[in-house]
């Protein structure tokens, strides 16, 4: 079985619903994300994927989507008070915890045909959320 990975770095806003801490406030993040695929065997090139294809697709979907935006949930009341101001913003269904966040990322990668195994965002250097699906 062979392995590449790559890691993606981007600046993200959030703030966690029904939850007592800090991260209940606005707040921000410089994530470090690390997209790991595996095939049993080499394309014709040898490669599992090319770096170049990872970042074309996964690193500018990032960027695009996620990197300098408040990820927010679409049930959060800050949500159109934000948007009035024309603020950046990527919404989900659900609470934009790291570990939500990852989901996310894998399953588009997934849904782009990419072969990916684990989505691994750390939030801070030393904390991280590993998403693997089954």
């Amino acid at each position: 079985m062979y392995r590449v990975a790559r890691e993606i770095d981007f600046c993200y806003g959030h703030r966690l619903l029904n939850y007592e801490g800090k991260c209940r406030h606005l707040h921000g993040h410089n994530g470090r994300l690390i997209v790991t695929f595996e095939a049993p065997t080499l394309d014709a090139r040898g490669m599992v994927i090319d770096f170049t294809d990872l970042k074309r697709i996964v690193s500018q979907w990032v960027d695009d989507h996620l990197d300098h935006r408040m990820i927010l949930c679409r049930d959060d009341p800050v949500v159109p008070i934000l948007q009035q101001l024309g603020e950046p913003l990527f919404l989900m269904d659900e609470n934009p915890t790291v570990e939500n966040i990852a989901r996310v990322i894998h399953e588009f990668a997934a849904a782009q045909g990419l072969p990916i195994v684990e989505t691994a965002l750390y939030e801070t250097p030393r904390c991280v959320a590993v998403y693997r699906p089954k």
